[in-house]
């Protein structure tokens, strides 16, 4: 039986299951998560603690047909500049509810477009958030860049604040596809980008493919990939596109004939694989590469290596401050989301509110559960003497959870003395496996496709 035959066995081509940058996903959040919960949340940090801070501006000069985040598009700065003062507003209510001397170890700016902004609202806010939390040595700034919304006033204020890591979404570089799925960026808008971004000395560089996406062929996306290794970003992340019309409305635009089989999802996923393996890149986790002197590869390595919203990281804090319309927080007792909608965020914030309407606390299980899927993503392995040094201590349950997984994907998974892992051949499983040991129902409609 070949690989395929085997995958398809195990349900690869027909299931749809959560991608697990948190567990419980996104989807199981409830309202029980409180302004008033979430306050007591943020006053149990330890002071001093270093935490990660994740700004979401939700703006677009232009929608992206392909894209579930988020966002609404504005034709104007006006609401931009506006939500930057409830941005402001937002971080001095988290500053008082926070104890003294938290350090932010990581500010990433999401959205969205964060390029959007001009130089001088990128710079007072920048300001609010240094202000509130200050970095370290070690810090880590990164922006989310849009070579289409960028320029030297923006690039200049961007290395004025510090910022050490940019983020190029790059989706594909055939025109054609550009044109269907909304996203319309030249490899030379991308190249000066890169060339702009390198100038002010900012060497650290992210970039995102997309595979799965309508047309895409194996000779294009091989034409992308070699398009995109000329750029040498230190990370690459290869992501499958999400086709979730249900849930982003302007997906409806993308003509559902023209999207690839699972089967092809999958050699399209292969095939830039290969090219990134031989140019050097180190596989990290489901869907993620880097250089072997990149952070990323080296936590890898490590066993550090961890999972969140953005996807893979090597940020170990553990707590993460969500700020802006939709953003998550997570901190060791659960998840707390802000208002979806920019407007009801606006209010809550601009009264000085805490903005969250939703989020999870974590039960019983949640914390194990959510460590043995990490680890599974990360490491396609679970170990019950990792899992014993992180202060889980219940082995038989563990042990239980571990043969039970191993017994339903026989073949797939090697069960030792000391834990499972994913074989080689079967790591496209991993999210199927994943979801083995989710304790929550799940509508299958609710995510994307598991290749």
């Amino acid at each position: 039986m070949n690989q395929y035959s085997q995958l398809r066995r195990f349900g690869l081509f027909d299931a749809n299951v959560p991608r697990y940058t948190s567990y419980p996903p996104a989807t199981q959040f409830a309202n029980d998560v409180t302004p008033a919960r979430y306050a007591s949340w943020l006053s149990q940090i330890p002071a001093g603690a270093p935490v990660s801070i994740y700004l979401h501006v939700p703006f677009c000069r232009r929608l992206c047909w392909f894209c579930a985040c988020r966002t609404q598009g504005t034709s104007t700065l006006a609401p931009v500049s506006a939500y930057v003062d409830t941005l402001i507003q937002e971080i001095a209510t988290l500053r008082d509810a926070l104890p003294q001397g938290v350090v932010a170890q990581r500010i990433h700016w999401g959205g969205g477009t964060p390029t959007l902004l001009p130089p001088a609202d990128i710079a007072r806010l920048a300001a609010a958030v240094a202000e509130a939390f200050p970095t370290s040595d070690t810090s880590e700034i990164s922006v989310e860049i849009d070579p289409n919304e960028i320029d030297s006033a923006r690039l200049d204020a961007l290395a004025a604040i510090g910022m050490n890591r940019a983020s190029i979404g790059v989706q594909d570089f055939d025109p054609e596809i550009q044109k269907i799925i909304g996203r319309e960026q030249s490899y030379e808008v991308t190249r000066a980008a890169v060339d702009g971004l390198r100038a002010r000395g900012i060497t650290s560089l992210n970039t995102d493919l997309l595979f799965g996406l309508p047309r895409q062929s194996l000779a294009g996306i091989t034409a992308s990939m070699e398009m995109l290794l000329s750029l040498n970003p230190d990370r690459v992340a290869l992501f499958g596109y999400a086709h979730v019309p249900w849930m982003a409305k302007r997906q409806a635009l993308i003509p559902t004939e023209d999207l690839p089989t699972p089967e092809a999802r999958l050699s399209l996923f292969e095939t830039a694989e290969k090219i990134l393996r031989s140019d050097g890149y180190d596989s990290i986790g489901i869907d993620h590469f880097a250089r072997p002197t990149d952070s990323l590869a080296e936590a890898a390595k490590a066993g550090h290596l961890r999972r969140n919203f953005q996807g893979y990281t090597d940020d170990t804090c553990d707590v993460l401050l969500g700020l802006g319309a939709s953003a998550i927080s997570r901190l060791p007792q659960g998840y707390a989301q802000n208002a979806p909608s920019t407007a009801a965020y606006q209010k809550a914030a601009r009264a000085g509110a805490l903005a969250t309407t939703r989020g999870h606390t974590f039960a019983a299980e949640d914390s194990l559960r959510a460590r043995m899927i990490e680890m599974l993503m990360c490491d396609f392995a679970i170990s019950i003497a990792q899992l014993q040094a992180e202060g889980f201590s219940s082995k038989p349950h563990i042990t239980a959870l571990l043969d039970q997984t191993a017994r339903h994907f026989e073949g797939q998974v090697t069960r030792s003395e000391d834990g499972i892992e994913i074989t080689r051949s079967a790591r496209p499983l991993t999210r199927l496996i994943a979801r083995h040991l989710d304790a929550y129902e799940s509508e299958s409609t609710s995510h994307s496709s598991a290749i």
